[in-house]
């Protein structure tokens, strides 16, 4: 199914501009977003080559089957606000405006997150720690101009990215240190000031793990109980082969509904390799020494593995589908396979293939899955 999309992105991709043509790109026979109309957004996370036209391959596969993008880099404070009061939006209005340009729901990824967050932001001239009210007004700021930048024009925001422990606990990152647990309900309530119609999210990692989940849901209930708009939890979903389980997943989504809140899968990816840490994890500073051991497959995929990889996306599919009415909407952490953080993380030059499109461009045997799966909807 679908395997001459490989000879339209190469055709495409001679066209060599931003401007794809959105008309060339359905032509196409078949994609995600058709397949899963009326059920959930399907999209994908682009990074600064392909927002600014450079990668004109990823960015016709992006046309052809997603209908919602998400920023990699692009709207991170360390990208969007490096210095103090010196804000720098070229690449993030170039992201909006391609969003726009092709009518696809645009996320905004993130407001507060303990990484990529430039020393500055916690210190004052003198470099001591700033006081809770310093700290506060510094925050506010960042959100307001970010989100009032883009008001109107980026319809969900990740406000808040990792907070909690693996227990289920707050981060003891330098925001809860300084300002105290309620930052997060701060943060919330800046980007609900700056945009009251923006979907405002909680998005964090290993949210199947039962005692982070209920980390997630006792802060859900807190920001609800003080009448905080959150519209939905993201789970980042950067899954292995065998975990979670369909019934972890399903279980996890239907904890959430709950609550009244949708749940959207947010960064998901499937890590075909070898674990290189003893728990599951997507924490981006974890490092591991290079070892031939976790890095098997340098010229390529069996197709054992492929076929696994294929199973464990139907099987994934089948759990958002059967939870539609939750789910509001599934993202890629990624187009091809190429652009995927996992090649680097936690070990430098590892050889991933954890989505559904392979280096060339060229859709593998777990994008026929994907397909398949929206046929036998329950």
């Amino acid at each position: 199914m679908f395997r001459n999309l490989c000879f339209r992105v190469q055709s495409i991709a001679l066209l060599g501009a931003f401007g794809l043509s959105a008309a060339l790109a359905a032509q196409t026979p078949g994609s995600l977003k058709d397949a899963y109309k009326g059920d959930f957004l399907v999209g994908a996370a682009l990074d600064a080559a392909q927002i600014e036209g450079k990668d004109a391959r990823a960015d016709a596969i992006v046309l052809a089957q997603f209908n919602t993008i998400s920023p990699a880099n692009a709207l991170k404070w360390a990208r969007v606000h490096p210095k103090p009061g010196k804000y720098r939006f070229k690449l993030a209005d170039r992201y909006v405006a391609f969003g726009r340009e092709h009518h696809m729901f645009v996320v905004g990824h993130n407001l507060v997150w303990h990484n990529q967050v430039p020393g500055w932001v916690f210190r004052d001239d003198k470099g001591q720690l700033l006081t809770r009210d310093a700290l506060l007004q510094r925050l506010k700021e960042h959100i307001q101009t970010v989100v009032g930048r883009y008001k109107g024009q980026i319809q969900s925001w990740d406000v808040v990215n990792e907070a909690l422990d693996e227990d289920g606990s707050l981060r003891q990152s330098l925001w809860l240190k300084i300002i105290g647990p309620d930052y997060i309900e701060k943060a919330f309530e800046y980007a609900h000031e700056a945009d009251p119609q923006a979907q405002l999210t909680y998005n964090d990692y290993n949210l199947e793990k039962p005692a982070k989940r209920e980390g997630a849901i006792r802060l859900v209930k807190k920001l609800q109980a003080e009448g905080i708009p959150i519209a939905s939890v993201g789970l980042q979903n950067h899954d292995s082969l065998t975990w979670p389980s369909a019934a972890e997943e399903d279980a996890t989504i239907k904890a959430f509904a709950a609550l009244g809140v949708k749940v959207v899968v947010s960064e998901l990816d499937v890590n075909v390799l070898p674990n290189a840490n003893q728990q599951p994890t997507a924490d981006v500073s974890l490092r591991v020494g290079r070892n031939k051991a976790l890095n098997p497959y340098r010229k390529g995929l069996p197709d054992s593995v492929q076929q696994q990889l294929a199973r464990r996306y139907a099987d994934l599919f089948r759990v958002f589908l059967a939870n539609r009415a939750t789910v509001a909407r599934v993202t890629f952490w990624d187009v091809t396979d190429g652009d995927s953080w996992l090649n680097n993380w936690p070990v430098k030059g590892r050889t991933n293939y954890p989505l559904l499109f392979d280096r060339q461009g060229k859709p593998k045997p777990a994008y026929d899955a994907v397909l398949a799966a929206a046929d036998r909807k329950p």
